[in-house]
């Protein structure tokens, strides 16, 4: 009897696959342990889901108590520049408590970027404590590391109460599939959460950047001439498109020229505040208690200073800069160049300060910065305020999270219009390009790699 000749597993393995890693893949998905835990994952985004989403409305809650609800009782009807000199140096001695008392330390040191590893269930009272204590009060960080933190705690705590078997493959599964269900609340979307989770875990290491980067400038490029030279010829070509209502901004080679200068700058100036991050969380573990309160005080001087100077509120320096890039986005003439240039310079000093002391992330702060950067520079001639404010958050934004392509898809998906997509992808790899041609500083890891050395996490349990 003959034997049945073998089926021809590559055919089935797509442009590019080796016969090897299809199969590989086609054994992953048979194995009835994979699709178990698969199953797993989505039963266990819903109560994570909900979990994320209380933890924001209480977030949100406790901000607009401490900055709207308390100075009103006060008889002020905005927060006075003292304000934030009195809630951030306790927001510094809760988590220097926490850092030196409760496992976890209250989640990663922002000043190093997200981790999508290393989440427990013991670390969770830490980390929910250390944020509330940090969000609401006025750190200039955002909701988006907690988030994770919780997530992948909350999973891992739900596979200990069903008791399923504990494997490090399962793991880091469920931690993945938790932070990403949580990170998905904040962002409103869920392909943010997917994109971020896979760049923050690095899948594929730095030969992912290195095959990614081309592909996504070559993209923008293609993009931005195709659109150029179909409108400069009056001809069309079949593409595949959906084309939303109402004229779309029009851009051109000066968009391009600003975008290219601007992503430098922005690249280089959010590369020092991360820097000047590492610094503060150095001095932060040397003494925790006194050093992580004189910190924070220091944030909560910044955005004193601020109001003293323009006499605009201090929750543009103090707070995450979630609300206030809305207000910049809706009305960037609301805005003089003074106030733009103040409130970069005190927000950049207080982020950095938060981003080694306290506990949040880093998101939020960088799109402000970037946002109004991007206005700042608007004026330029042939650069325009659409342009400016789409490249300047997504220079921002790869620039402190170092993930060229979360930080596209963030941004255009923050826009709700695709017209930027050019000027943003073109930002985003030319800012990321040049921090990783600056001197990278302790602490910091080259593109994708997963995690930070052991010499740069967070002391725990040190003598004040």
């Amino acid at each position: 009897m003959t034997q049945p000749e073998p089926r021809p597993r590559a055919a089935t393995a797509g442009v590019g696959a080796q016969p090897e890693e299809a199969d590989r893949l086609r054994d992953m998905l048979r194995n009835p342990a994979y699709r178990k835990a698969l199953v797993f994952c989505a039963l266990i985004g819903i109560p994570v889901s909900l979990a994320a989403f209380w933890f924001l409305v209480a977030l949100h809650q406790l901000e607009h108590l401490m900055w709207a609800t308390l100075p009103e009782k006060l008889g002020m009807s905005t927060p006075p520049w003292w304000w934030p000199l009195v809630l951030l140096p306790v927001a510094g001695a809760v988590v220097a408590l926490v850092v030196l008392r409760l496992p976890g330390a209250g989640g990663h040191v922002p000043a190093y970027g997200l981790h999508s590893g290393g989440a427990t269930s013991k670390a969770l009272p830490g980390v929910i404590i250390a944020a509330v204590a940090s969000l609401p009060l006025g750190a200039a960080l955002g909701p988006e590391a907690p988030l994770i933190a919780l997530g992948g705690g909350l999973a891992l705590l739900f596979r200990e109460l069903t008791r399923a078997p504990a494997t490090p493959q399962s793991t880091a599964l469920l931690g993945a599939a938790g932070a990403a269900a949580a990170i998905s609340a904040i962002f409103g979307n869920p392909l943010v959460g997917a994109v971020l989770l896979m760049e923050v875990a690095g899948v594929g290491g730095p030969q992912l950047f290195a095959v990614m980067l081309p592909a996504l400038l070559s993209s923008g490029v293609g993009s931005l001439v195709f659109t150029g030279f179909g409108r400069w010829t009056g001809l069309e070509t079949g593409s595949l498109s959906v084309k939303p209502s109402g004229p779309p901004p029009h851009l051109d080679l000066g968009d391009v020229g600003w975008t290219l200068l601007m992503a430098v700058v922005i690249g280089t100036l959010v590369h020092l505040v991360l820097a000047g991050g590492r610094l503060a969380a150095a001095f932060v573990a040397a003494r925790p208690l006194a050093a992580t309160v004189a910190c924070a005080l220091a944030a909560g001087a910044c955005a004193a200073l601020y109001t003293a100077v323009t006499g605009r509120t201090p929750v543009d320096v103090a707070s995450s800069g979630q609300d206030t890039l809305e207000q910049l986005a809706a009305d960037p003439h609301a805005w003089s160049v003074g106030a733009l240039i103040a409130v970069l310079a005190f927000k950049s000093a207080a982020y950095a300060l938060c981003l080694g002391s306290l506990r949040g992330g880093p998101i939020f702060p960088a799109l402000f910065i970037g946002a109004a950067t991007g206005v700042l520079l608007a004026p330029l001639p042939g650069l325009g305020v659409g342009p400016g404010l789409a490249g300047g958050m997504a220079a921002a934004a790869a620039a402190a999270l170092r993930l060229p392509v979360s930080s596209v898809v963030l941004v255009v998906l923050l826009l709700g219009s695709s017209a930027m997509i050019p000027v943003v992808i073109i930002a985003a790899v030319v800012s990321f390009i040049t921090t990783e041609l600056l001197p990278p500083g302790p602490g910091i890891p080259a593109a994708g790699e997963p995690d930070r050395p052991a010499a740069v996490r967070t002391p725990q349990r040190q003598a004040p």
